[in-house]
């Protein structure tokens, strides 16, 4: 069997694979379907300062080959989570876990980071600067570079552990803000997150959730994300971790191939909570399919 192990920010990882924040909730209710400790880690849910009861409902909705969503980074705030929902989870995964983390300016950011990266469960800290559900905040720092560094900035001023930028797809130039981010001391950049999309419903004739648009996801923006990962990946010296539509064994690799480190699932777990089981144990199966022997080689594979 092939060997699956990766290194992200130097800390080693048993398989690339990833649950993405926001698909996987603290873990723990993972944990009562299958060990979580199978997984390389996971993000957990996108985490503020203060709680947060998120967007009004309906929230949700399908659309062929994904999916539209405006939760609006529904938390119970950092405090509970690191008091409350870390305490459950180190019942169940004994793993660094990736903190994923928002905020509405760059002081929510500084402290909520600085929280976070004080627990020893924590890993990685992965800096939401993209999430497109929220006002005033979230995607606004990720859509220019000067924003996204100056957060990065902020944030590698108050930790030690590796923070990890979480890029979004919705502007013109994925690189320019990515080398702005390295510049800036980020150690790794994670891309992309949702796309920003639209349903009609045409009996009702208004929009399918509340907040009109939200995150679109799923396989149909899995060239998207193939693309972005690859210009990233190739255009910096620091790890990139990709997402967006991952749904097999196979787009893990095609990810990896394109530059990615490590490998995040999203929205699949929506729609199956057994997605990353399923992929991490098909992963040998297509190694041996495609003659790879380490995964950790292929990575940036496609020149």
């Amino acid at each position: 069997m092939g060997k699956m192990s990766v290194n992200l920010c130097g800390i080693e990882l048993d398989n690339p694979v990833i649950p993405a924040s926001g698909t996987f909730g603290f873990g723990y209710e993972f944990a009562e379907l299958y060990d979580i400790n199978m997984l390389g880690t996971f993000s957990f849910k996108g985490t503020t300062k203060d709680p947060r009861f998120g967007n009004p409902t309906p929230r949700i909705a399908e659309t062929p080959n994904g999916m539209i969503n405006a939760v609006g980074l529904q938390n119970p705030g950092v405090e509970k989570v690191i008091y409350e929902e870390l305490p459950k989870l180190k019942k169940c995964f004994n793993k660094p876990v990736m903190a994923n983390e928002s905020g509405f300016s760059v002081e929510d950011y500084v402290y909520t980071c600085e929280k976070v990266d004080k627990c020893e469960q924590v890993g990685w800290i992965e800096v939401n600067v993209s999430c497109p559900n929220v006002h005033g905040g979230g995607m606004s720092f990720g859509t220019s570079p000067e924003a996204a560094a100056e957060v990065t900035r902020a944030v590698k001023a108050v930790t030690t552990k590796p923070v990890i930028i979480k890029l979004s797809p919705n502007v013109t130039d994925i690189v320019a803000i990515a080398k702005a981010c390295e510049e800036a001391g980020a150690d790794g950049i994670s891309l992309i997150n949702t796309l920003l999309g639209m349903r009609i419903d045409l009996r009702t004739r208004k929009p399918v959730i509340a907040n009109k648009m939200g995150g679109f996801s799923g396989p149909a923006i899995f060239p998207v994300a193939i693309r972005m990962v690859y210009q990233v990946a190739h255009a910096v010296n620091i790890p990139v971790i990709g997402m967006g539509g991952v749904s097999s064994a196979e787009d893990v690799i095609e990810m990896m191939l394109a530059g990615a480190s490590a490998v995040e699932v999203g929205a699949a777990n929506l729609v199956d909570p057994y997605a990353c089981k399923n992929i991490i144990e098909d992963l040998p199966r297509v190694m041996e399919k495609y003659g790879i022997e380490n995964l950790s080689d292929i990575i940036k594979g496609v020149k």
